[in-house]
């Protein structure tokens, strides 16, 4: 399978360090070009000026969570074609549907698999 990343655009969302590191890392190895926000407004001013092609998406943030940064992205028209993934510790099939029902394109639970992340990425960039 060819992979979609040269030159597509991931802003990775979450507010623990550590787990932004790591998808950074992990996605900018496979060819992915990367921005880092670690709550829901700085995501939502990268939204603009970075204009993402996929927004890897943590749900459990202080403040605007991942929920309602979803909501506010579908609001505007000028992101309609724009992914997103949620990566996060909520997994309950009521957490999922909620995802969902906000735009999201692909809901994985926290522990994730690399090899997994960059697939869900790949193909959701590739067919979304």
């Amino acid at each position: 399978m060819s992979r979609p990343s040269l030159h597509r655009k991931v802003l990775v969302v979450d507010d623990e360090p550590n787990i932004v590191k790591a998808v950074d890392f992990l996605l900018s190895q496979n060819g992915f070009i990367t921005q880092k926000a670690y709550n829901g407004l700085e995501a939502l001013s990268y939204i603009d000026t970075f204009r993402p092609d996929l927004i890897v998406l943590d749900v459990m943030m202080p403040g605007m969570d991942g929920f309602q940064v979803a909501k506010n992205i579908r609001s505007n028209p000028a992101n309609a074609d724009m992914l997103i993934i949620f990566l996060t510790a909520k997994g309950t099939n009521r957490d999922k549907m909620q995802g969902y029902d906000l735009g999201g394109d692909i809901y994985i639970t926290k522990p994730f698999d690399n090899d997994e992340l960059v697939q869900a990425v790949s193909e959701t960039l590739a067919y979304g």
